[in-house]
């Protein structure tokens, strides 16, 4: 993301029609922390055994923990302090197929996610985040659950005309995305200077920036920006596009980050993915969430990660 990419939680899954709101986020900061307090010891360590023993471990305990990052719709705490999104909600139906009856949230901050998850602070990644190469050299992915665009946020009536990142540089637009997103780059790979990006924490703080003129436009998933506008009156979102990787267009697709030594346990939740996918049933747990067909996907990890 991304990745999915943006943070933290306002808006309860089913309930398309409350906007986010400053009080809301901060009570999403709130149960965050009391989720986080409670019971956050690190999980055990990895065991010498080939593809690692963590699944078995999950089963005699009975819970696993994932690594969130309060980031709508992929994985967020709603205002009655309950852990929901896309990544969760499907976590909990594969991890009860696996034989784990519960899942417990552990949130942190999204670029906190993958050290996180290799110092044995959760079990998995739980965020929609986007496989690339680079974080498939620290990690390792399930295959995508979803496939995404990229949109602007930008002020009604889009005065300068962006429509992607080329744009972006020509026009010389005040340029803001997320901390730790994928369109960091991207931006960068169409020319933007790195140092002149504005780094906000989430999509929320992206739309104040846009709506108070700090900045021109936003980039950030095409689903998280098209739900955070949707109560503004000053900000829209561009049409969804795909930014450009070495030259070519390129689709995100999103996933969940083991470590390196539990393949055993990646490879056991691949396997009930792919039944998910082919049941239909992927679709029906992302639908609430504002996924639609155009975002299933057939990508593989391996090829998200450079092969």
């Amino acid at each position: 993301m991304a990745s999915p990419p943006d943070r933290i939680p306002p808006i309860v899954r089913r309930d398309r029609t409350s906007g986010p709101t400053r009080r809301s986020l901060l009570a999403g900061v709130a149960a965050l922390g009391a989720l986080g307090a409670s019971g956050c010891s690190r999980v055990a360590t990895a065991s010498d055994t080939e593809g690692g023993e963590l699944l078995e471990r999950l089963r005699a305990q009975g819970v696993a923990r994932l690594g969130i990052a309060g980031e709508i719709p992929f994985g967020y705490i709603d205002k009655n302090g309950e852990l929901t999104g896309e990544a969760p909600e499907l976590a909990k139906v594969i991890f009860k197929r696996l034989g784990v009856d519960r899942v417990q949230a552990v949130p942190t901050e999204f670029g906190s996610l993958i050290p996180g998850l290799n110092s044995q602070q959760f079990d998995i990644v739980a965020a929609g985040m986007y496989i690339n190469p680079e974080r498939c050299e620290q990690v390792i992915f399930s295959d995508p659950d979803y496939q995404m665009l990229d949109s602007f946020i930008v002020r009604k009536g889009n005065p300068l005309g962006l429509s992607d990142y080329k744009d972006v540089v020509e026009k010389k637009a005040k340029f803001a995305t997320g901390a730790g997103y994928a369109e960091i780059g991207y931006a960068v790979e169409a020319g933007y200077k790195r140092g002149d990006i504005l780094i906000v924490p989430d999509q929320v703080a992206g739309l104040n920036a846009v709506e108070t003129g700090r900045v021109d436009v936003f980039a950030g998933t095409a689903l998280t920006t098209r739900e955070v506008v949707k109560k503004s009156a000053k900000a829209e979102v561009t049409e969804p596009f795909k930014p450009i990787v070495q030259g070519e267009p390129h689709v995100d697709g999103g996933g969940f980050a083991f470590r390196p030594s539990e393949t055993n346990l990646r490879d056991a939740f691949n396997r009930e993915l792919h039944k998910l996918k082919d049941s239909g049933e992927l679709l029906r747990i992302l639908k609430p969430f504002g996924f639609t067909e155009n975002e299933m996907t057939d990508m593989t990890a391996k090829e998200l990660c450079g092969g």
